[in-house]
């Protein structure tokens, strides 16, 4: 890989781990369902009309943007408007790996290697490290939202899989339009309409800059950039630098949020992305599909 394409793949792992720090700025301007709406509507537009046609059936566009955009999105911005850390929510994410391969052995039937069961253990070890640390310093429904949201992600990148995009912008930018009413119908029906056009009556930079942020720099940005370069190398190359979003989450949560990171922070950190980066590229037995090239671990969120 050449320097300047090393480069932008530290870059794009350093915007997704700085997005969480973002997102967390981003609730203290509004209600977590609608922020999610926002993000989605704000990645969507004016892109739909400049990514072209979708590129896959509608079926799969909706049914990841449901499990995607409204249930994984919808109860991570939740569990950090309920107290998840920043920092934390970054780590914590990194389970869907586990969950990704659990689901595609139930519905792809991968079936893992021992070395990658071995690996799921230990990053299941990283979880409940990382829950002790969290019950002794913040709220465990929280964490739990969050552990919810990491298997949703798993449940839609065996989707994804299943639609074998061969456009990974195309199909996000696309995926980003199906959230956008679901995330609002339940913002009003949950947050309230009054908390919601008190949030936007009171828009402000800041409050927008965190919504360019996670839509712009993070999704139209992050993903452009990672199917760039996933088309350039192979995804062996490419998807360890997915690894470094934890360290950037964290390191990002701690510098500008004042964030603090325990020992048993560190320790479910180095647990959690071991075992994560053991499941993740550990041989498989009997491949049902050929992997698709999008990112293991997010955004973006």
């Amino acid at each position: 890989m050449r320097p300047s394409h090393l480069a932008l793949a530290v870059l794009v792992a350093a915007v997704w781990g700085v997005n969480f720090t973002v997102i967390e700025i981003g609730l203290a301007h509004f209600p977590p369902l609608l922020f999610s709406a926002l993000r989605f509507l704000a990645a969507a537009l004016p892109a739909v009309f400049l990514v072209g046609r979708p590129k896959v059936a509608w079926k799969w566009i909706v049914a990841v943007g449901l499990v995607l955009g409204v249930a994984k999105f919808g109860l991570l911005f939740v569990s950090m408007d309920r107290g998840m850390p920043a920092g934390l929510s970054s780590l914590v994410l990194q389970i869907q790996a586990v969950f990704t391969a659990v689901f595609a052995f139930a519905v792809l039937k991968e079936r893992p290697s021992r070395l990658g069961v071995a690996g799921m253990a230990v990053a299941l070890a990283g979880i409940g490290v990382a829950a002790v640390d969290e019950g002794a310093s913040g709220p465990l429904g929280a964490f739990a939202l969050c552990v919810l949201a990491a298997a949703c992600w798993g449940a839609s990148n065996v989707l994804t899989r299943k639609a074998a995009p061969p456009d990974p912008l195309n199909f996000m930018v696309w995926v980003s339009t199906v959230p956008v009413l679901p995330l609002l119908a339940l913002s009003l029906l949950t947050e309230g309409p009054a908390r919601d056009l008190d949030a936007l009556a009171a828009l402000d930079w800041p409050g927008a800059g965190t919504i360019l942020y996670v839509a712009w720099i993070t999704t139209v940005f992050g993903f452009g950039a990672w199917g760039w370069l996933l088309r350039r190398h192979p995804a062996s190359t490419v998807a360890p630098f997915s690894l470094l979003v934890p360290f950037f989450g964290m390191s990002s949560a701690a510098l500008f949020l004042g964030e603090p990171v325990s020992g048993l922070r560190w320790c479910a950190a180095a647990l959690l992305i071991g075992g994560v980066a053991l499941a993740s590229f550990a041989p498989r037995r009997q491949p049902a599909l050929e992997p698709i090239k999008v990112p293991t671990s997010i955004q973006e969120s």
